[in-house]
Protein backbone atom coordinates (compact mmCIF):
# COMPACT_ATOMS: atom_id res chain seq x y z
CA UNK A 1 0.00 0.00 0.00
CA UNK A 2 1.48 3.28 -1.11
CA UNK A 3 0.79 5.87 1.59
CA UNK A 4 2.48 8.70 -0.28
CA UNK A 5 -0.88 9.66 -1.77
CA UNK A 6 -2.02 10.65 1.74
CA UNK A 7 0.13 13.79 1.62
CA UNK A 8 -2.28 16.71 2.24
CA UNK A 9 -1.45 18.44 -1.06
CA UNK A 10 -2.00 15.25 -3.05
CA UNK A 11 -5.28 14.53 -1.23
CA UNK A 12 -6.48 18.06 -2.01
CA UNK A 13 -5.52 17.57 -5.66
CA UNK A 14 -7.47 14.27 -5.79
CA UNK A 15 -10.54 15.93 -4.24
CA UNK A 16 -10.38 18.95 -6.55
CA UNK A 17 -10.12 16.74 -9.66
CA UNK A 18 -12.78 14.20 -8.73
CA UNK A 19 -15.09 13.94 -11.74
CA UNK A 20 -12.50 15.32 -14.17
CA UNK A 21 -11.85 13.73 -17.57
CA UNK A 22 -9.09 11.23 -16.76
CA UNK A 23 -7.95 11.00 -20.39
CA UNK A 24 -7.29 14.75 -20.52
CA UNK A 25 -5.81 14.79 -17.03
CA UNK A 26 -3.37 12.03 -17.96
CA UNK A 27 -1.85 14.27 -20.65
CA UNK A 28 -0.92 16.91 -18.08
CA UNK A 29 2.40 17.08 -16.32
CA UNK A 30 2.46 15.34 -12.95
CA UNK A 31 2.50 18.12 -10.31
CA UNK A 32 3.88 15.60 -7.80
CA UNK A 33 6.85 13.93 -9.57
CA UNK A 34 7.84 12.08 -6.40
CA UNK A 35 4.60 10.02 -6.65
CA UNK A 36 3.55 7.79 -9.53
CA UNK A 37 1.15 9.80 -11.74
CA UNK A 38 -0.85 6.65 -12.63
CA UNK A 39 -1.44 6.00 -8.93
CA UNK A 40 -2.84 9.51 -8.44
CA UNK A 41 -5.03 9.20 -11.53
CA UNK A 42 -6.36 5.85 -10.31
CA UNK A 43 -7.34 7.46 -7.01
CA UNK A 44 -9.21 10.22 -8.81
CA UNK A 45 -11.02 7.76 -11.07
CA UNK A 46 -11.95 5.41 -8.21
CA UNK A 47 -13.11 8.28 -5.99
CA UNK A 48 -15.31 9.51 -8.83
CA UNK A 49 -16.90 6.06 -9.03
CA UNK A 50 -17.45 6.09 -5.25
CA UNK A 51 -19.41 9.35 -5.17
CA UNK A 52 -22.84 7.80 -5.69
CA UNK A 53 -22.05 4.21 -4.77
CA UNK A 54 -20.04 4.74 -1.56
CA UNK A 55 -20.95 8.13 -0.08
CA UNK A 56 -19.54 7.27 3.38
CA UNK A 57 -16.10 6.64 1.88
CA UNK A 58 -16.41 9.58 -0.50
CA UNK A 59 -17.21 11.99 2.35
CA UNK A 60 -14.37 10.77 4.59
CA UNK A 61 -10.82 12.08 4.68
CA UNK A 62 -7.65 10.14 3.81
CA UNK A 63 -9.42 7.23 2.15
CA UNK A 64 -7.27 5.06 -0.08
CA UNK A 65 -9.02 3.43 -3.01
CA UNK A 66 -8.05 0.24 -4.79
CA UNK A 67 -8.36 -0.02 -8.58
CA UNK A 68 -11.39 1.42 -10.35
CA UNK A 69 -12.47 -2.16 -11.18
CA UNK A 70 -12.46 -3.12 -7.49
CA UNK A 71 -14.72 -0.15 -6.72
CA UNK A 72 -17.02 -1.11 -9.59
CA UNK A 73 -17.26 -4.71 -8.38
CA UNK A 74 -17.85 -3.98 -4.70
CA UNK A 75 -21.31 -3.81 -3.14
CA UNK A 76 -22.96 -0.43 -3.01
CA UNK A 77 -23.71 0.95 0.44
CA UNK A 78 -27.43 0.53 -0.16
CA UNK A 79 -27.20 -3.17 -0.98
CA UNK A 80 -24.70 -3.73 1.84
CA UNK A 81 -27.06 -2.10 4.35
CA UNK A 82 -29.91 -4.30 3.14
CA UNK A 83 -27.77 -7.44 3.51
CA UNK A 84 -26.85 -6.44 7.05
CA UNK A 85 -30.55 -6.18 7.91
CA UNK A 86 -30.98 -9.89 7.17
CA UNK A 87 -28.58 -11.40 9.72
CA UNK A 88 -27.13 -10.66 13.16
CA UNK A 89 -25.10 -12.29 15.92
CA UNK A 90 -21.93 -12.19 17.97
CA UNK A 91 -19.34 -13.09 15.33
CA UNK A 92 -19.00 -13.20 11.54
CA UNK A 93 -16.12 -14.14 9.28
CA UNK A 94 -16.03 -12.76 5.75
CA UNK A 95 -13.98 -15.19 3.66
CA UNK A 96 -13.71 -12.85 0.65
CA UNK A 97 -13.57 -9.39 2.23
CA UNK A 98 -12.70 -7.26 -0.80
CA UNK A 99 -13.05 -3.49 -0.24
CA UNK A 100 -14.95 -4.12 2.99
CA UNK A 101 -18.24 -2.35 2.23
CA UNK A 102 -20.36 -5.32 3.30
CA UNK A 103 -18.31 -5.71 6.48
CA UNK A 104 -18.71 -2.05 7.39
CA UNK A 105 -22.45 -2.66 7.59
CA UNK A 106 -22.25 -6.16 9.09
CA UNK A 107 -20.34 -4.63 12.00
CA UNK A 108 -23.45 -2.68 12.89
CA UNK A 109 -25.14 -6.05 13.59
CA UNK A 110 -22.22 -8.14 14.93
CA UNK A 111 -19.92 -7.60 17.89
CA UNK A 112 -16.83 -8.90 16.09
CA UNK A 113 -15.81 -9.65 12.52
CA UNK A 114 -12.83 -11.09 10.66
CA UNK A 115 -12.14 -9.65 7.21
CA UNK A 116 -10.19 -12.16 5.08
CA UNK A 117 -8.65 -10.97 1.83
CA UNK A 118 -6.15 -12.94 -0.24
CA UNK A 119 -4.79 -9.72 -1.80
CA UNK A 120 -2.41 -8.39 0.86
CA UNK A 121 -2.39 -4.80 -0.45
CA UNK A 122 -6.19 -4.66 -0.54
CA UNK A 123 -6.31 -6.02 3.03
CA UNK A 124 -3.97 -3.21 4.12
CA UNK A 125 -6.11 -0.62 2.33
CA UNK A 126 -9.29 -1.79 4.06
CA UNK A 127 -7.56 -1.83 7.44
CA UNK A 128 -6.36 1.74 6.87
CA UNK A 129 -9.78 2.92 5.69
CA UNK A 130 -11.61 1.37 8.64
CA UNK A 131 -9.39 3.41 10.95
CA UNK A 132 -10.41 6.56 9.06
CA UNK A 133 -14.06 5.49 9.32
CA UNK A 134 -13.59 4.78 13.07
CA UNK A 135 -14.65 1.16 12.67
CA UNK A 136 -13.77 -1.09 15.59
CA UNK A 137 -14.00 -4.81 16.42
CA UNK A 138 -12.66 -5.90 13.02
CA UNK A 139 -9.63 -8.17 12.60
CA UNK A 140 -7.83 -8.47 9.28
CA UNK A 141 -6.36 -11.62 7.76
CA UNK A 142 -4.27 -11.15 4.62
CA UNK A 143 -4.15 -14.54 2.91
CA UNK A 144 -6.23 -17.55 2.01
CA UNK A 145 -9.25 -17.82 4.33
CA UNK A 146 -9.05 -21.62 4.17
CA UNK A 147 -5.78 -21.58 6.11
CA UNK A 148 -7.28 -19.40 8.83
CA UNK A 149 -10.34 -21.65 9.18
CA UNK A 150 -8.13 -24.74 9.34
CA UNK A 151 -6.05 -23.24 12.15
CA UNK A 152 -8.79 -21.74 14.30
CA UNK A 153 -10.95 -23.52 16.87
CA UNK A 154 -13.46 -20.66 16.89
CA UNK A 155 -17.00 -21.28 15.72
CA UNK A 156 -18.71 -18.30 14.11
CA UNK A 157 -22.36 -17.30 14.14
CA UNK A 158 -22.16 -16.59 10.42
CA UNK A 159 -19.83 -17.15 7.48
CA UNK A 160 -20.17 -14.72 4.58
CA UNK A 161 -18.77 -15.56 1.14
CA UNK A 162 -18.72 -13.63 -2.12
CA UNK A 163 -17.01 -16.09 -4.50
CA UNK A 164 -15.49 -14.69 -7.67
CA UNK A 165 -15.55 -16.33 -11.07
CA UNK A 166 -12.29 -17.89 -12.16
CA UNK A 167 -10.53 -16.14 -15.03
CA UNK A 168 -10.84 -19.27 -17.17
CA UNK A 169 -14.61 -19.46 -16.63
CA UNK A 170 -16.08 -18.57 -20.01
CA UNK A 171 -19.55 -17.56 -21.16
CA UNK A 172 -22.47 -15.97 -19.36
CA UNK A 173 -23.69 -19.23 -17.81
CA UNK A 174 -21.62 -20.27 -14.83
CA UNK A 175 -21.83 -22.50 -11.79
CA UNK A 176 -20.67 -21.92 -8.22
CA UNK A 177 -18.07 -24.64 -8.74
CA UNK A 178 -16.54 -22.33 -11.38
CA UNK A 179 -15.80 -19.74 -8.67
CA UNK A 180 -13.15 -19.17 -6.02
CA UNK A 181 -13.58 -20.36 -3.38
CA UNK A 182 -15.38 -23.47 -4.63
CA UNK A 183 -18.28 -23.28 -2.18
CA UNK A 184 -20.06 -26.55 -3.12
CA UNK A 185 -16.82 -28.47 -2.61
CA UNK A 186 -16.02 -26.73 0.70
CA UNK A 187 -19.52 -26.57 2.17
CA UNK A 188 -19.13 -29.44 4.65
CA UNK A 189 -15.88 -27.94 5.87
CA UNK A 190 -17.56 -24.55 6.32
CA UNK A 191 -20.32 -26.18 8.35
CA UNK A 192 -17.67 -27.30 10.84
CA UNK A 193 -17.00 -23.61 11.53
CA UNK A 194 -20.53 -22.19 11.42
CA UNK A 195 -24.14 -23.36 11.28
CA UNK A 196 -25.20 -20.39 9.15
CA UNK A 197 -23.73 -19.28 5.84
CA UNK A 198 -24.65 -16.40 3.54
CA UNK A 199 -23.40 -16.68 -0.04
CA UNK A 200 -23.50 -13.73 -2.40
CA UNK A 201 -23.45 -14.39 -6.13
CA UNK A 202 -23.66 -12.32 -9.28
CA UNK A 203 -27.16 -11.80 -10.73
CA UNK A 204 -26.17 -13.87 -13.77
CA UNK A 205 -26.33 -17.06 -11.71
CA UNK A 206 -29.39 -19.14 -12.51
CA UNK A 207 -31.31 -19.81 -9.29
CA UNK A 208 -32.03 -23.44 -10.15
CA UNK A 209 -28.34 -23.95 -10.97
CA UNK A 210 -27.38 -22.56 -7.57
CA UNK A 211 -29.86 -24.85 -5.83
CA UNK A 212 -28.50 -27.86 -7.74
CA UNK A 213 -25.06 -27.24 -6.20
CA UNK A 214 -26.03 -26.24 -2.65
CA UNK A 215 -27.84 -27.95 0.20
CA UNK A 216 -29.70 -26.75 3.30
CA UNK A 217 -30.92 -23.59 1.57
CA UNK A 218 -33.57 -21.79 3.64
CA UNK A 219 -33.92 -18.43 1.89
CA UNK A 220 -32.88 -16.96 -1.44
CA UNK A 221 -32.73 -13.18 -1.62
CA UNK A 222 -32.78 -11.25 -4.89
CA UNK A 223 -31.58 -7.67 -4.40
CA UNK A 224 -32.18 -4.99 -7.02
CA UNK A 225 -31.15 -1.34 -6.85
CA UNK A 226 -33.30 1.12 -8.80
CA UNK A 227 -34.82 -1.80 -10.72
CA UNK A 228 -31.49 -3.41 -11.69
CA UNK A 229 -30.72 -6.78 -10.11
CA UNK A 230 -27.35 -6.51 -8.37
CA UNK A 231 -26.92 -9.74 -6.45
CA UNK A 232 -28.38 -13.02 -5.27
CA UNK A 233 -27.98 -14.28 -1.71
CA UNK A 234 -28.26 -17.93 -0.72
CA UNK A 235 -28.92 -18.27 3.01
CA UNK A 236 -28.10 -21.78 4.20
CA UNK A 237 -28.34 -23.39 7.62
CA UNK A 238 -26.73 -26.64 8.72
CA UNK A 239 -29.27 -29.45 8.87
CA UNK A 240 -32.11 -27.43 7.34
CA UNK A 241 -34.40 -29.37 4.98
CA UNK A 242 -37.63 -27.34 4.92
CA UNK A 243 -39.31 -25.07 2.40
CA UNK A 244 -37.23 -22.55 0.50
CA UNK A 245 -38.53 -18.98 0.59
CA UNK A 246 -37.62 -16.67 -2.24
CA UNK A 247 -37.46 -13.03 -1.10
CA UNK A 248 -37.11 -10.10 -3.48
CA UNK A 249 -36.16 -6.52 -2.71
CA UNK A 250 -36.02 -3.58 -5.08
CA UNK A 251 -34.26 -0.70 -3.30
CA UNK A 252 -35.54 2.68 -4.48
CA UNK A 253 -34.75 6.21 -3.36
CA UNK A 254 -37.89 6.61 -1.24
CA UNK A 255 -38.73 3.00 -0.34
CA UNK A 256 -37.86 -0.67 -0.78
CA UNK A 257 -40.32 -2.88 -2.66
CA UNK A 258 -40.46 -6.39 -1.23
CA UNK A 259 -42.19 -9.57 -2.36
CA UNK A 260 -41.76 -13.18 -1.28
CA UNK A 261 -43.15 -16.64 -1.87
CA UNK A 262 -42.34 -20.28 -1.15
CA UNK A 263 -40.40 -21.81 -4.04
CA UNK A 264 -42.09 -24.76 -5.72
CA UNK A 265 -45.33 -24.50 -3.75
CA UNK A 266 -48.32 -25.11 -5.98
CA UNK A 267 -50.23 -21.90 -6.70
CA UNK A 268 -53.87 -22.62 -7.50
CA UNK A 269 -55.46 -19.19 -7.15
CA UNK A 270 -53.79 -17.31 -10.00
CA UNK A 271 -55.98 -16.19 -12.89
CA UNK A 272 -55.90 -14.86 -16.46
CA UNK A 273 -57.88 -11.98 -17.91
CA UNK A 274 -58.15 -9.42 -20.68
CA UNK A 275 -56.75 -5.91 -20.05
CA UNK A 276 -58.67 -3.84 -17.52
CA UNK A 277 -58.27 -0.26 -16.26
CA UNK A 278 -54.78 -0.71 -14.79
CA UNK A 279 -51.64 -2.48 -15.97
CA UNK A 280 -48.70 -3.66 -13.83
CA UNK A 281 -45.14 -4.59 -14.73
CA UNK A 282 -43.18 -6.37 -11.93
CA UNK A 283 -39.82 -4.96 -10.88
CA UNK A 284 -36.57 -6.59 -11.98
CA UNK A 285 -36.12 -8.58 -8.76
CA UNK A 286 -39.53 -10.24 -9.19
CA UNK A 287 -38.80 -10.91 -12.85
CA UNK A 288 -35.58 -12.67 -11.82
CA UNK A 289 -37.50 -14.74 -9.24
CA UNK A 290 -39.81 -16.32 -11.81
CA UNK A 291 -42.74 -16.08 -9.38
CA UNK A 292 -45.23 -15.02 -12.02
CA UNK A 293 -48.18 -17.15 -10.87
CA UNK A 294 -47.51 -16.05 -7.29
CA UNK A 295 -47.81 -12.37 -8.27
CA UNK A 296 -51.29 -13.02 -9.64
CA UNK A 297 -52.35 -15.06 -6.60
CA UNK A 298 -50.92 -12.82 -3.85
CA UNK A 299 -52.15 -9.52 -5.33
CA UNK A 300 -55.38 -10.99 -6.69
CA UNK A 301 -54.81 -9.57 -10.17
CA UNK A 302 -55.09 -11.20 -13.59
CA UNK A 303 -52.23 -12.28 -15.81
CA UNK A 304 -52.55 -11.18 -19.43
CA UNK A 305 -50.93 -14.37 -20.72
CA UNK A 306 -48.80 -17.21 -19.39
CA UNK A 307 -45.66 -15.76 -20.98
CA UNK A 308 -46.37 -12.00 -21.01
CA UNK A 309 -45.59 -11.32 -17.31
CA UNK A 310 -47.93 -8.35 -17.29
CA UNK A 311 -50.89 -8.00 -14.93
CA UNK A 312 -54.16 -6.12 -14.88
CA UNK A 313 -56.96 -5.07 -12.52
CA UNK A 314 -60.06 -2.88 -12.50
CA UNK A 315 -59.04 -1.08 -9.29
CA UNK A 316 -55.60 0.40 -8.63
CA UNK A 317 -53.45 -1.46 -6.09
CA UNK A 318 -50.08 -0.84 -4.45
CA UNK A 319 -47.72 -2.94 -6.56
CA UNK A 320 -43.96 -3.68 -6.49
CA UNK A 321 -43.15 -2.42 -9.95
CA UNK A 322 -44.36 0.03 -12.56
CA UNK A 323 -48.07 0.97 -12.66
CA UNK A 324 -50.00 2.32 -15.62
CA UNK A 325 -53.52 3.45 -16.49
CA UNK A 326 -54.72 1.88 -19.72
CA UNK A 327 -56.06 4.52 -22.12
CA UNK A 328 -56.78 2.23 -25.04
CA UNK A 329 -56.22 -1.34 -26.21
CA UNK A 330 -55.84 -1.93 -29.95
CA UNK A 331 -55.22 -5.04 -32.01
CA UNK A 332 -51.82 -5.05 -33.64
CA UNK A 333 -52.62 -4.52 -37.28
CA UNK A 334 -51.80 -2.04 -40.04
CA UNK A 335 -55.01 -0.04 -39.80
CA UNK A 336 -54.99 0.47 -36.04
CA UNK A 337 -51.29 1.26 -35.92
CA UNK A 338 -51.62 3.88 -38.66
CA UNK A 339 -54.56 5.50 -36.89
CA UNK A 340 -53.16 5.46 -33.35
CA UNK A 341 -49.36 5.34 -33.22
CA UNK A 342 -47.67 5.86 -36.60
CA UNK A 343 -45.46 8.98 -36.70
CA UNK A 344 -45.97 9.69 -32.99
CA UNK A 345 -43.78 9.60 -29.86
CA UNK A 346 -43.99 6.88 -27.21
CA UNK A 347 -42.04 4.69 -24.81
CA UNK A 348 -42.21 1.11 -26.08
CA UNK A 349 -41.95 -2.18 -24.19
CA UNK A 350 -42.40 -5.64 -25.71
CA UNK A 351 -43.49 -8.67 -23.68
CA UNK A 352 -44.15 -12.00 -25.38
CA UNK A 353 -44.22 -10.31 -28.78
CA UNK A 354 -42.62 -11.43 -32.08
CA UNK A 355 -41.07 -8.06 -33.03
CA UNK A 356 -38.28 -6.08 -31.37
CA UNK A 357 -38.65 -2.52 -30.08
CA UNK A 358 -36.20 -1.36 -32.75
CA UNK A 359 -38.22 -2.94 -35.56
CA UNK A 360 -41.48 -1.50 -34.24
CA UNK A 361 -40.02 2.02 -34.08
CA UNK A 362 -38.60 1.77 -37.58
CA UNK A 363 -41.71 0.17 -39.09
CA UNK A 364 -44.17 2.71 -37.67
CA UNK A 365 -41.86 5.73 -37.35
CA UNK A 366 -42.39 6.06 -33.60
CA UNK A 367 -39.97 8.37 -31.80
CA UNK A 368 -38.73 7.54 -28.29
CA UNK A 369 -39.97 9.42 -25.21
CA UNK A 370 -43.06 11.38 -24.35
CA UNK A 371 -45.89 10.62 -21.94
CA UNK A 372 -47.33 7.57 -23.69
CA UNK A 373 -46.22 4.07 -22.69
CA UNK A 374 -47.07 1.35 -25.19
CA UNK A 375 -46.88 -2.34 -24.37
CA UNK A 376 -46.76 -4.64 -27.36
CA UNK A 377 -47.80 -8.04 -26.06
CA UNK A 378 -50.04 -11.11 -26.40
CA UNK A 379 -53.31 -11.51 -24.53
CA UNK A 380 -54.90 -14.60 -23.01
CA UNK A 381 -56.64 -15.36 -26.32
CA UNK A 382 -53.24 -15.33 -28.12
CA UNK A 383 -54.05 -12.09 -29.91
CA UNK A 384 -51.26 -9.61 -30.58
CA UNK A 385 -52.29 -6.34 -28.93
CA UNK A 386 -50.96 -2.90 -28.01
CA UNK A 387 -51.82 -1.32 -24.67
CA UNK A 388 -51.59 2.46 -24.85
CA UNK A 389 -51.02 3.72 -21.30
CA UNK A 390 -50.01 6.62 -19.10
CA UNK A 391 -47.64 6.03 -16.22
CA UNK A 392 -48.82 6.33 -12.62
CA UNK A 393 -46.14 7.96 -10.47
Amino acid sequence: MNTSILHPEIQEFIIQNTGADITKLALQKNPFPEVDWILILNQIEARTKAKEKLPTWFDSKNIIYPSKISVEQTSSEKTAAYKASLIAGESLIDLTGGFGVDDYYFLKKFKSLIHCEINEELSEIVSHNFKQLQVENCLFHAGDSIHLLEETNQKFDWIYIDPSRRNDSKGKVFMLKDCLPNVPELLDFYFEKSDSILIKTAPLLDISAGLSELKNVKNIHIIALENEVKELLFEIHKGYFGEITLKTANILKEKTETFEFVLGKETISFSYGLPQQYLYEPNAAIMKSGGFDEVSAIFNINKLHKHSHLYTSENLIDFPGRKFEVQKVIPYNKTEMKNELANTQANITTRNFPETVENIRKKWKIKNGGNLYCFFTTDVKDNKIVLICTKII
